[in-house]
């Protein structure tokens, strides 16, 4: 299975379009249909969803018809999309190993609390993969990201919290780096300073900045616009931030770091909008069965 870090990752070929409101999102075409995916189908019992839906979402974002067809056939390649055939009209559903990682995926996505470790808690890991291995080295990278990580030097890695670094190699088909790397819980001794070493392992000041660009674009709530299309792009605005932030424990921080407020935005954001983005999908797949498109 891939890990949600190496599949979120911007995919060759598609540019990020705007978003409802005219404005650059940045967001890949891909991110956007994981987070309709985790956003709005996923806990409902639905059928594959139409080409034409994706479609219709994807273009209300910015993306053309040609790149978002592109997307869908490069998933579909990939393993994450499966597509079947409704007479002239393409259905596609997450396989069950992207259904699998949108869940985990989901959990750190709708947590209260997505930022918050046991205090004092530390994961050191330490792993050396060759440098003729890039794509290996890269795909490692992500995934420690996506975990938590952040890298102190060459080859140390350090999470807040206690992580099961076995189990993130592994659901990631990363079990060779398994035997490659050693890791440890670990707790600061008396000496050492933490905020040292945590502006060492991450940049804290971008993280800021990132869960700041969250608070400004949806303080005042989703707007409007199509429900679909704002809890979609909702979504992967939020994945963007969780990504950012491991979850840096606050006491080590600026008093009004903004992990807590930005984590109170999306959650009375997300609820705003998905009654409104349910009855808006369950509209789409009505008009699509009604109306193929190949």
């Amino acid at each position: 299975m891939q890990d949600w870090g190496a599949v979120d990752a911007a995919e060759p070929g598609a540019d990020p379009g705007a978003g409802p409101d005219g404005q650059p999102h940045g967001h890949r075409p891909q991110a956007l249909l994981f987070s309709f995916f985790g956003g709005v189908v996923r806990g409902r019992d639905l059928p594959p969803v139409p080409s034409a839906v994706f479609i219709r979402l994807l273009s209300g974002l910015g993306v053309a018809e040609a790149a978002a067809r592109a997307t869908l056939a490069r998933m579909t390649r990939r393993g994450l999309l499966e597509r079947t055939q409704v007479g002239r009209a393409a259905h596609y559903r997450l396989t069950p190993d992207a259904e699998a990682l949108v869940r985990k995926a989901s959990l750190r996505v709708a947590s209260p609390a997505p930022f918050e470790h046991p205090d004092g808690e530390w994961t050191l890991l330490s792993y050396s993969v060759p440098e003729s291995r890039r794509d290996l080295r890269h795909r490692v990278r992500a995934t420690l990201t996506w975990a938590g990580f952040g890298g102190l030097r060459d080859g140390v890695w350090i999470a807040p919290g206690t992580v099961d670094v076995a189990a993130v190699l592994n659901d990631a088909g990363l079990d060779e780096v398994t035997g490659l790397a050693e890791w440890f819980a670990a707790s600061p001794m008396p000496d050492v300073r933490v905020q040292a070493f945590i502006r060492r392992a991450w940049p804290v000041d971008q993280i800021r900045e990132r869960h700041g660009e969250f608070i400004r674009t949806w303080w005042a709530g989703p707007g409007a616009g199509d429900p679909l299309g704002r809890i979609t792009l909702l979504g992967a605005d939020w994945l963007r931030v969780l990504r950012a932030d491991p979850g840096l424990p606050a006491r080590h921080l600026s008093a009004d770091w903004p992990a807590a407020q930005s984590a109170a935005v999306y959650r009375r954001c997300y609820s705003d909008l998905l009654p409104a983005a349910d009855r808006a999908l369950d509209l789409e797949l009505g008009s699509s069965m009604t109306s193929p498109t190949p």
